[in-house]
């Protein structure tokens, strides 16, 4: 067991993929016919003692929509984190909607899921301007980055109070001989970013294998997951799926 616990956060957006693949252009996100509604799953969750409920309103809008991310801040009571773009019309939403934390991830319109890190070094002034704004609402920002030494200095220096990182290049490795030098980098990201005051998140890619290296990552506050746990719920249900991870993360 962990000297502290891990939290979970669960990412619902692929929740929301289902639903938009059949019901994209239907004049409602949710009642009637319109299924899978994500904000009954993220209820599921809350109830299977997830910590936190993870969506992701990309400016395209593939899957969470607008919509989904109010009544998800009316209804839950477990923190809402919303991972969002750096850019004016993103900001602008976050500090109407209000969430407990928003995450500032990188977005590419050909990617399917947020591929790689954000660059804090190279667009510190976008971001920087969304820390302060957030921050002063009273929202907890992170940033979702490479476990790289130059964008974890940076992240400290222009305010963010959390860094999410991103775990993916380990996941991708996790069946080759590459997989001990990504955790390594992870683990010196971890003890760098701590060291200079950041609480750390971790994300993308963990799945109900690689979790039981990587819950034993040095500092680790949370976890966030999404694809896995959903991939799940179609065999075990919700609850259990989250439950089942919830315990992997913690060593039970």
């Amino acid at each position: 067991m962990a000297d502290k616990e891990i939290l979970l956060g669960v990412n619902i957006d692929h929740c929301a993929t289902v639903r938009q693949a059949r019901y994209k252009d239907y004049e409602t996100t949710f009642g009637g016919k319109v299924e899978p509604d994500p904000v009954a799953f993220a209820y599921k969750c809350e109830c299977a003692g997830a910590d936190s409920i993870t969506v992701h309103q990309r400016e395209d809008k593939r899957h969470i929509q607008e919509e989904d991310v109010r009544r998800l801040r009316d209804s839950v009571k477990i923190p809402l984190n919303l991972e969002m773009a750096a850019t004016d019309a993103m900001l602008e939403f976050a500090l109407f909607v209000k969430p407990h934390y928003a995450c500032v991830v990188p977005e590419n319109r050909q990617e399917v899921t947020t591929e790689g890190g954000l660059n804090v070094v190279e667009n510190s002034e976008s971001v920087a301007k969304v820390i302060k704004n957030l921050s002063e609402a009273g929202v907890v920002v992170s940033l979702f980055i490479d476990p790289e030494a130059d964008q974890i200095k940076k992240a400290a220096e222009i305010g963010a109070p959390v860094i999410e990182l991103h775990t993916g290049s380990y996941a991708n490795a996790f069946y080759s001989d590459g997989r001990a030098s990504e955790f390594e980098r992870l683990k010196a990201s971890a003890l760098l970013g701590h060291e200079l005051g950041l609480v750390i998140n971790a994300g993308h890619g963990i799945n109900y294998e690689n979790i039981l290296e990587m819950r034993t990552l040095p500092h680790l506050h949370e976890l966030n997951i999404g694809h896995t746990i959903v991939s799940r719920s179609l065999f075990s249900g919700v609850r259990e799926a989250v439950r089942e991870m919830r315990r992997l993360a913690n060593g039970g």
